[in-house]
């Protein structure tokens, strides 16, 4: 328990006591510099529960507190706030007790306790990964990696969009326009040759649709009539029918697309426990549909389509069958649900990572399985991200005018490239491990700008200001990291035991950020929010910068004193290690 749980519990004892009211929570915030205390109660919201004078009240609390608290030896009430000074021995003896915890934060999950699915990525196989997708990945891997974290046990999968009219537009420019062509033979990666025929398929339908405007068919009626479009129904119609030359051409498409994602996710450090296919899928849901319409959740129309009327909810009618008995996308997505808890039944939850365009289909969809009555559905999250946008406007994918997610990743290693020479500050380094630690601060400062946003957010992506080694940046946090293992591989002296000292006040602000790290860990996983843990790590690096340019550490006289501010330069460098891992960002040792 950290010394705000042992407060709360105190503040609402003392309450009962003094005033024989019973409150249900209490607001803390940290101790404005200017004031002595290291942590405030603040007084106001207690009003609700006893009218009176906010400073009377503080008195009275502060008062119980430093006698039933042992840790509290002194307080001082401003207006409506309630200052705590708390001993320097409870943060010397919180220091003893988690410096050589290496999971220090973390919590392994109980046995017993149900799993949670984490979904991202989810890409179409018709073209490579973009920006949009990137903020994606980022966003999903570390989510479910802060929920592992928080205690519970995490699958991450993600569903790939294999079928249908967008496919077999990639597939039919290919099969006219291609000759033959393989990643092999083009040096291109699988993803971007597939994409790169998606995009012919809109340029030679865009002509087509012009040459028939010319002729005096409407615009459209040409959009519907283009023979290129004709086609690629046709190719989707015997796909469907399972005829061997699509289904097989099919296959060796994607076969070169999923190996240009799994570079793609290798180079951006994420990764699946599971892959879901949607032509596994697509017939999925429609034996939901007929349950439903038994038990009353769905009703049919007189032209034989089924929906669900969600209007007493404050939603609309929702489509879930079409009148000639083909599924749509709610169907399927109401049949992957539950599928996957009964192929892993230790799930009791999801997480979908899915832009905020999507908002109202997931409100629909959980709404749905918990009238069908499958008590997970309570615990379904849709992770809603706003759109990354760039100085430039909005990306098309099928103009071809996307933020390719590979040459992003490039583009931020060749700018760490550029702002680490301008600084010259990699003298002694092979030409091997520069472009290794270019890797790591390009793509580290890539992640950090798009995760320390609240994923609700949109983002206006400026790789090179990203890539700042000063402010709240990846590259700031990972120079602050690398400057601590320098201070270590100086410390020419056993560090390893503990020992007792009075605190100087920049040791114990540092402790205070340092115990705030398992409470941020939970407070992460409950709000599905990287940006919480990424603005604590920021937080806690400019602690130790204020404390590194205030306290001598290496040139202290004192050897107690030496060693214990090695020791907890050393803690909080594993510190940031253990919350980067939680983005998915790497620190270098040396930079």
């Amino acid at each position: 328990m950290n010394i705000q749980n042992t407060i709360e519990t105190k503040v609402k004892e003392g309450f009962l006591a003094l005033y024989n009211i019973e409150i249900p929570s209490v607001e803390f915030q940290a101790t404005r510099k200017e004031f002595e205390g290291d942590i405030t109660v603040v007084v106001f919201p207690l009003l609700r529960y006893k009218k009176g004078n906010p400073v009377a009240i503080g008195e009275d609390l502060g008062k119980y507190l430093v006698e039933n608290v042992t840790e509290i030896i002194n307080f001082n009430v401003v207006k409506g706030f309630l200052n705590l000074v708390i001993d320097h021995t409870f943060y010397t003896n919180f220091f003893n007790s988690i410096y050589e915890n290496t999971s220090f934060g973390f919590v392994s999950p109980k046995a017993d306790d149900k799993a949670v699915m984490v979904e991202y990525s989810s890409p179409n196989t018709n073209k490579p990964l973009h920006l949009g997708h990137v903020r994606n990945n980022l966003l999903g891997y570390s989510v479910a990696e802060i929920i592992k974290a928080a205690g519970k046990k995490v699958y991450k999968t993600q569903i790939i969009n294999d079928r249908g009219i967008h496919i077999c537009k990639s597939m039919l420019a290919w099969e006219k326009y291609g000759n033959g062509e393989t990643p092999e033979s083009t040096g291109l990666k699988g993803d971007k040759l597939v994409g790169n025929y998606y995009v012919k398929f809109d340029q030679e339908y865009k002509k087509e649709i012009s040459n028939l405007v010319a002729t005096g068919v409407s615009e459209e009626d040409a959009k519907k009539q283009a023979p290129i479009l004709l086609e690629a129904q046709e190719m989707l119609q015997k796909w469907e029918a399972g005829d061997e030359k699509v289904v097989a051409l099919w296959e060796t498409m994607n076969a070169w697309v999923y190996a240009g994602f799994d570079t793609t996710y290798k180079n951006m450090g994420v990764n699946f426990d599971t892959l879901y296919y949607e032509s596994d899928t697509y017939l999925l849901g429609k034996d939901v549909v007929a349950q439903g319409l038994e038990k009353g959740v769905f009703y049919k129309k007189e032209d034989g389509s089924v929906w669900c009327d969600l209007t007493e909810d404050g939603l609309d009618e929702k489509i879930v069958l079409r009148s000639d008995g083909t599924a749509v996308y709610m169907t399927q997505d109401i049949g992957t649900a539950i599928q996957r808890v009964k192929d892993f039944p230790d799930v009791g939850g999801m997480v979908y990572t899915v832009g905020n365009e999507q908002d109202y289909h997931f409100q629909v969809l959980f709404l749905i399985l918990k009238k069908l009555g499958f008590d997970w559905a309570k615990n379904l999250y849709h992770l809603s991200y706003g759109m990354v946008d760039l100085p430039s406007g909005k990306m098309k994918s099928r103009e071809g005018t996307v933020v390719d997610a590979d040459e992003l990743m490039i583009e931020m290693t060749d700018t760490a490239r550029t702002i680490s020479e301008e600084l010259g500050k990699l003298e002694g380094y092979s030409d091997e491990e520069k472009e290794e630690l270019y890797k790591t601060i390009g793509l580290g400062a890539l992640k950090y700008f798009v995760l320390k946003v609240d994923p609700k957010k949109r983002i206006l992506f400026d790789p090179k200001s990203s890539v700042d080694f000063q402010g709240n940046t990846g590259p700031f946090i990972q120079y602050t990291y690398a400057r601590i293992q320098s201070i270590i591989r100086k410390a020419n002296f056993d560090y390893s035991k503990s020992v007792s000292i009075d605190l100087h006040e920049k040791e114990k602000e540092l402790l205070k950020q340092l115990e705030l790290f398992p409470e941020t860990v939970q407070q992460a996983a409950a709000n599905y929010s990287p940006a919480i843990i990424a603005n604590y790590t920021y937080d806690l690096v400019k602690e130790f910068n204020s404390f590194y340019q205030n306290v001598s550490i290496l040139g202290e006289e004192n050897q107690d004193k030496k060693v214990f501010r090695v020791q907890l330069s050393k803690k909080v460098a594993d510190t940031i290690k253990q919350a980067f891992s939680l983005l998915g960002i790497d620190v270098p040792e040396r930079m």
